[in-house]
């Protein structure tokens, strides 16, 4: 990990401290970011924002997007989570935390409509989420940001509060305002990742712009990330200073709608059975706000000295430790949720055994691996045709040297394979396709072993099975000495 992502949860608080100082100490600065601004845009959070996006969004394989917008299953739950849940979630915590103050509750389900399209991006990118489907979800929640915004703000303060007999609320939003957020918060860096990669891979290739490009231009999104952070808490510091028990009041539901949204989507991608990159994705795209759009619409709307506006402000000041903390906990979570989940990214090395059914050898040589490494390294297998139970010779013949195969056949998951120090093909029958055809380059990280077949001198049984797994063995501890992964201690 960079020093900047091992330190990112001090860094995120430095800023916040430093974005209150700002607004306290020097109240001049955070007037003059307000006079900043273009078509109710702050033009200085654009600039964090748009730096801070840039980086995510050029590193998607846009070639990947068609197939993902063809996931009928990712696509309906994304849907129903951000436009039926999540407001309908909003609304519901809204009238339980704040019955009795009409324009915070407002404003509170304005953040709820406003789905996120920015933010969850970086979010996305340090969970380690899948990079090809985040810019899919945001897409198509921009889509139906501009359709479905106005209608769902009339649905939710005047329809639904009448039918509940609860007090209503009129409001007109103004659509040129949300087209103006998703142009520039989306299309914007859309475009110039889109170009990034168009133009980088055509002049030096995929390998170069992968492998070199991208890596320089990563911690702009963290760069973007914290002076954004800055210059949103130097903005509001004062209010946030001068009205703390308004803060708090609105925090509560606040708090309670990302972890919640959070959880169902998590536990939603689970039930599909999505992968740790896509349910991570699902989940925080689920669970983020479009911050800046809340604000311009309870600005536009009802003024900005309003409550309304208020609430819409304290929900980024939420937003981002919430989020954050999620990021870790996502880290911590994921490989007791998802097999294929590295349990820390981008901080050990990740090995990936693959045959056909990931029945037999391919789970030995993983289960050899994991008794030789413990935790100093990620193991997985999979299966480019899995199918049926794990092989009841192999799971004997690696028990009688004290590895343990465990689990069932699994399929291949491509995001896992991006990530990995080597990926070892076991047999000639085993292939890659997806990934040997769509992504030729960079190159990825395999060795194929052609293990011995003693069947082929008539030996069968257990007696071919242990010849099987020594001659694995023998190839994984090779494996790991070349790449210098050390032994775990014995005990």
């Amino acid at each position: 990990m960079s020093f900047l992502d091992r330190w990112l949860p001090l860094w995120i608080i430095a800023a916040m401290a430093l974005g209150l100082a700002l607004g306290r100490l020097t109240p001049a600065v955070p007037r003059a970011l307000l006079s900043l601004e273009y078509a109710g845009i702050s033009l200085p959070i654009a600039v964090g924002l748009l730096v801070m996006m840039y980086p995510p969004l050029a590193k998607v394989r846009y070639d990947k997007t068609r197939a993902i917008l063809a996931d009928k299953s990712l696509m309906v739950l994304s849907v129903l989570l951000n436009w039926v849940l999540g407001p309908l979630l909003m609304f519901t915590l809204a009238w339980l935390f704040l019955p009795g103050q009409p324009e915070l509750r407002t404003g509170l389900i304005i953040v709820g409509l406003a789905r996120c399209i920015a933010m969850v991006l970086i979010w996305n990118d340090l969970a380690c989420g899948d990079h090809e489907a985040a810019a899919v979800l945001v897409a198509v929640n921009s889509v139906f940001q501009i359709l479905a915004f106005g209608l769902l703000g009339w649905f939710y303060l005047q329809i639904l509060p009448a039918w509940l007999g609860l007090e209503t609320t009129s409001a007109t939003f103004p659509f040129w305002a949300i087209v103006a957020s998703v142009l520039v918060f989306l299309g914007v860096p859309l475009v110039a990742g889109a170009a990034s990669r168009i133009i980088g891979e055509r002049r030096r290739g995929r390998q170069w712009y992968e492998q070199t490009f991208l890596p320089r231009i990563s911690p702009l999104a963290l760069i973007g990330l914290l002076f954004t952070i800055v210059l949103l808490f130097s903005i509001q510091g004062d209010r946030i200073l001068a009205q703390p028990l308004t803060v708090a009041t609105v925090a509560l539901p606040l708090v309670a709608y990302f972890g919640l949204m959070f959880a169902l989507a998590l536990l939603a991608a689970k039930l599909a059975h999505m992968s740790y990159a896509t349910a991570t994705t699902v989940a925080f795209t689920a669970a983020g706000n479009n911050f800046e759009l809340a604000i311009a619409v309870a600005v536009g709307t009802f003024g900005a000295t309003s409550a309304q506006a208020l609430a819409g402000t304290i929900g980024p000041l939420i937003e981002v430790p919430v989020l954050v903390a999620l990021v870790y906990l996502m880290r911590w979570l994921g490989p007791r949720l998802f097999p294929s989940a590295p349990s820390a990214p981008a901080t050990r090395p990740l090995l990936v055994f693959i045959c056909v059914r990931n029945a037999g050898k391919s789970q030995m040589a993983a289960a050899l691996a994991k008794k030789i490494v413990g935790d100093r390294a990620d193991v997985y297998s999979a299966g480019t045709h899995p199918r049926g139970t794990l092989n009841s010779d192999s799971v004997a013949a690696v028990a009688e040297v004290g590895a343990t195969m465990d689990g069932a056949p699994k399929p291949i998951d491509p995001a896992l394979l991006r990530r990995a120090t080597r990926i070892v093909v076991i047999g000639r029958q085993a292939q890659l396709p997806d990934l040997d055809s769509d992504n030729p380059a960079p190159p990825l990280p395999v060795e194929r072993w052609d293990t011995i077949e003693p069947s082929e001198q008539g030996i069968e049984g257990m007696e071919r099975m242990r010849l099987i797994r020594d001659d694995i063995d023998r190839r994984v501890r090779d494996l790991l000495e070349g790449l210098g992964i050390p032994s775990a201690p014995t005990t």
